[in-house]
């Protein structure tokens, strides 16, 4: 998610091969396009390799590339986890990407813990989790894929818009608000009848600067 002045963009972006061919220009022409003050990320782990429910087919290092990219563009940044359901995977992905984000070293070796024997039987950071799920998306689809995002982009509003703002209420509010009347129900007879009229409100006299219309025969 993008946010900025202007606007507030959602982009979901999976992409478990050539995701370098095709995540980089994409989001590349998103802030480019839009010009986020800054930005949310997701990082949903179900586009790992060997997810129980996922059928995408990234590495830990795969993903983790994608939050590098994300953040070299130097724009305030908030990540947060998301899908997930091989969960020591889950684990050694957001521990990945909490390291590139402090731009801390990590050993790939774990080091023991209470759950180490879930991690078996490499016990590493970065096990080898790709599918044998054949890659099915040769460069001419993904150059379309490419082509189709960046043309919807083009067409839609961009930075700078105008701004989104709260308006303020009138100087002088000369209508007096009943607190206990509710704008979503219909006014009863009783309540209309009981509402006061100025005495000026139907104006009749020889005064009258429409009198002349009013009392012609």
């Amino acid at each position: 998610m993008l946010a900025g002045p202007s606007t507030v963009c959602v982009c979901v972006c999976y992409v478990p091969a050539g995701f370098q061919y095709v995540f980089k220009p994409i989001i590349q022409g998103i802030i480019e396009h839009f010009q986020p003050s800054c930005i949310v990320l997701q990082c949903g782990a179900d586009s790992l390799g060997c997810d129980r429910l996922g059928g995408f087919n990234l590495t830990t290092r795969g993903h983790g590339e994608c939050v590098s990219y994300v953040k070299s563009f130097n724009i305030p940044l908030l990540v947060l986890g998301g899908g997930g359901y091989t969960v020591r995977n889950v684990a050694r992905c957001w521990t990945h990407e909490t390291a590139l984000l402090l731009e801390e070293p990590v050993v790939n070796e774990l080091p023991y813990n209470d759950y180490f024997e879930y991690f078996a039987p490499d016990f590493g950071l970065h096990p080898e989790i790709g599918t044998r799920i054949e890659n099915q998306n040769p460069k001419a689809y993904l150059d379309q894929i490419k082509t189709m995002v960046l043309e919807n982009l083009r067409i839609l509003d961009h930075a700078p818009s105008v701004q989104m703002q709260v308006i303020p209420p009138p100087l002088l509010d000369t209508e007096e608000k009943d607190e206990e009347s509710n704008a979503d129900e219909r006014e009863t007879v009783t309540a209309r009848e009981k509402r006061v009229v100025p005495e000026n409100e139907y104006y009749a006299a020889a005064g009258d600067q429409d009198a002349d219309k009013v009392f012609a025969t």
